[in-house]
């Protein structure tokens, strides 16, 4: 007699892949628009020179998390 193994919490019937559902485009896409958004207010906001100087890296982390992101499947 065989015993089927547990399966995976959160994994819908059928589902081939359930742990891939993470790596989603839509939410990452969002999260990445929200860090290039981000970048740009600590850039032309008058009050932080700590912000302002983190500005370009914030938003350049961005940029690429989107282009990484964008190769994700729907």
């Amino acid at each position: 007699m065989t015993t089927r193994p547990d399966p995976i919490p959160g994994a819908a019937d059928g589902d081939p892949a359930p742990r891939r559902r993470i790596f989603r485009r839509g939410p990452w896409e969002n999260a990445a628009t929200g860090l290039i958004a981000l970048g740009v207010i600590m850039l032309m906001q008058p009050f932080s020179i700590e912000l302002y100087s983190w500005s370009f890296a914030t938003t350049l982390a961005g940029t690429v998390m989107f282009i990484v992101v964008s190769k994700f499947p729907e």
